[in-house]
């Protein structure tokens, strides 16, 4: 098995247990079983399930930022199109992909008591909001800056309440309907 390939396959292990788990209820045996290796092998990899956590939040990251740029490519050069981006590609998460979205939450959880993952998550949400800003300032230049300012804050906040919200009671409203209002709300603090 090539080097990668084994990487992968522990992270997506790993993803998987977390999911069922959450992190502070995963054991480094547990992945090496979904992964169908010894554990030997994982903690050659990951000598802490720290390390192997590190990696795993890295890994749901740079997921995002993936379909992120895969959007762009077919999005308009409008700032609605831009915003539907990040709507898109959260909505993959909710949908599509909750391993990553509950492993998502689950490190913002951690990082009351882990510094390392307090911080990089601090860091993903400051990009995510540093990529919003920079589209205000693309096509609403000039914009008045306390709206600059916590428009980025309004659209993670959004968002991310899909994601808490969903993944407890998906019968409790239409996903569709909650983006397509969060959608209008974002535009409206805009404008």
């Amino acid at each position: 098995m090539k080097d990668r390939n084994c990487e992968e396959l522990i992270l997506e292990a790993a993803l998987e247990v977390v999911k069922e788990n959450t992190i502070s209820g995963t054991r480094m045996h547990q992945i090496s079983d979904r992964a169908g290796m010894v554990q030997s092998n994982v903690h050659y990899w990951y000598r802490t399930k720290d390390k192997l956590m590190s990696a795993l939040q890295a890994k749901v990251l740079n997921k995002c930022l993936e379909i992120r740029d895969v959007l762009r490519e077919s999005a308009e050069d409008t700032l609605e199109s831009q915003i539907d981006v990040f709507i898109s590609q959260k909505r993959e998460f909710v949908v599509n992909l909750k391993a990553y979205d509950y492993a998502e939450i689950d490190f913002w959880v951690q990082g009351r008591i882990n510094e390392e993952c307090r911080q990089a998550f601090a860091a993903s949400f400051s990009g995510w909001r540093d990529e919003i800003g920079a589209l205000l300032d693309r096509y609403v230049p000039g914009m008045e800056p306390a709206r600059r300012r916590y428009v980025p804050f309004l659209t993670v906040a959004l968002l991310e309440g899909a994601t808490l919200q969903y993944l407890t009671d998906e019968a409790a409203f239409d996903l569709d309907e909650y983006f397509a209002m969060s959608k209008r709300t974002i535009l409206e603090s805009i404008a």
